[in-house]
């Protein structure tokens, strides 16, 4: 029963967290503050992600690497997002961000939003 309780948690906090990264990143995306929607946007995809893992599998990974890997090995349609995103949330650290790129990853973001069934808004 503990285990249900704690997998039931993990899921509310998954959910949680990336309704708020891509809520936050739409009003950031209104402000044309880019760097910080494609943050954001990259941050609830992820959040996305790990809950799909554990949708699938009953485990979400405990780092990039992890999760790059359960999905490479296992969700290669998820994997390719992840992995054609995660280059632009790296360099949103030295590099100025486009409201392509934030829409792009927008996107994503609701395409494993509704691999897990969630509604962002």
């Amino acid at each position: 029963m503990e285990e249900t309780t704690f997998l039931n948690e993990k899921i509310k906090i998954l959910k949680q967290t990336a309704k708020e990264y891509f809520q936050s990143a739409d009003e950031e995306l209104k402000k044309e503050r880019y760097n910080s929607s494609v943050v954001l946007y990259f941050k609830s995809l992820i959040s996305l992600t790990d809950l799909f893992i554990l949708q699938k599998t009953g485990n979400t990974p405990s780092s990039h690497a992890k999760r790059f890997r359960i999905t490479e090995e296992k969700f290669m349609d998820v994997y390719n997002i992840i992995d054609k995103d995660f280059p632009f949330y790296q360099d949103s650290y030295f590099q100025l961000m486009s409201k392509e790129l934030a829409e792009v990853i927008k996107n994503d973001a609701q395409i494993m939003a509704e691999k897990t069934k969630i509604n962002l808004h």
